[in-house]
């Protein structure tokens, strides 16, 4: 029984296809991602500003956690999404290559979670000084 040649190209143009939507649905998650984050962002700046308003910065929030915190959450989101992209391009170039080889790529998520970690950690601290 000989294999169908067409039948290949055919399997392997599916499979590039799918890897390239695989590769769109993972951006799109790290967009979504990075408006939460900047969401989450900006309503900390908004309660620094309040506080600034009301004249409880000084008494409540001494070091600025606030504005600090507002402003990790921003930083952390575009640098997440400018590796997300940089990765995105890197997978749609090696498919649009023609010979595929997996790559391992930078370990995003996990990097992400590091950093949310340390900005969890200056929020407790915030809290107790």
């Amino acid at each position: 029984m000989s294999q169908n040649p067409i039948g290949e190209i055919t399997s392997t143009e599916l499979a590039r296809e799918r890897s390239r939507e695989a590769a769109d649905r993972t951006l799109m998650a790290w967009v979504r991602t990075s408006l939460t984050l900047i969401g989450f962002g900006f309503g900390f700046g908004k309660l620094h500003g309040y506080l600034q308003a009301a004249g409880l910065r000084e008494r409540i929030d001494p070091i600025h956690s606030t504005l600090i915190f507002g402003l990790s959450f921003i930083a952390l989101a575009i640098l997440g999404l400018f590796a997300a992209v940089l990765q995105h391009w890197q997978v749609l170039r090696q498919l649009e290559g023609g010979q595929f080889v997996y790559a391992p790529s930078w370990p995003l998520e996990r990097i992400t979670a590091v950093l949310l970690f340390a900005i969890g950690l200056f929020g407790l601290i915030g809290l107790f000084i």
